[in-house]
């Protein structure tokens, strides 16, 4: 299964008909337009994008927490994809502003579902060091692009998932999984398809990463 992470922030960087849609999908969940919502994300739309450059990072998944959507409404989000263990730029996920907000009827829908146990600790460094990884191999174009790395908090939900990343202008990008042998290290893959011999594999573990492995 794979996952995408599409951490561009410039709208620059985008296609004009790619930024209008997720203004209209942003602007959407954040009116309760559910049809509205769906509609976009069944035609392409990304359920897991926050508003392009919006500050709060509030997800579609987020915007129905935080008005306490009804059950039906929860249910079909989370069987387009949409990630419980999401944060905004708070740190909350889902199911902390539907606690925050009275709405318990979504305690347990929101709850996120992990079929891998890491701790929380030890994610965050994991999410650090994937974070070094990326900039080191791609620093000028993830800062032309206002990247924003990805969180490794889905693939807990997802644990056989491949999580990939696309980098504007990389012609390629970052492919993240947790090594099926080793329960808290992930293996981070990248190349741009232009170059060859450009393909490096990465171990990362909390306290650190090396590259182990080159390829065409």
């Amino acid at each position: 299964m794979q996952l995408t992470w599409e951490g561009t922030g410039r709208r620059s960087m985008l296609r004009e008909e790619e930024g209008e849609r997720r203004d209209r999908l942003a602007d959407a969940a954040r009116a309760g337009k559910w049809d509205v919502v769906f509609e976009l994300i069944a035609s392409g739309g990304r359920v897991n994008l926050p508003r392009l450059g919006g500050w709060s990072r509030f997800a579609p998944l987020h915007q129905a927490a935080y008005q306490g959507a009804p059950e039906p409404i929860v249910k079909r989000l989370l069987a387009f994809g949409a990630w419980r263990t999401l944060r905004t730029t708070d740190g909350e996920t889902a199911a902390d502003i539907a606690a925050a907000r009275g709405h318990d009827h979504l305690a347990v829908l929101l709850e996120p579902e992990l079929l891998r146990e890491v701790s929380a600790s030890t994610l965050a460094q994991l999410e650090c060091q994937v974070r070094a990884v990326i900039f080191g191999r791609a620093f000028d174009l993830c800062a032309k692009s206002r990247f924003r790395t990805p969180p490794v908090g889905p693939l807990l939900e997802y644990p056989d998932a491949v999580l990939w990343c696309p980098i504007p202008g990389m012609y390629g990008g970052f492919s993240i999984r947790f090594d099926p042998d080793v329960t808290d290290e992930l293996l981070v893959e990248s190349s741009c398809r232009v170059v060859g011999g450009s393909g490096q594999r990465h171990r990362v573990r909390a306290d650190g990463f090396e590259l182990i492995d080159r390829f065409v």
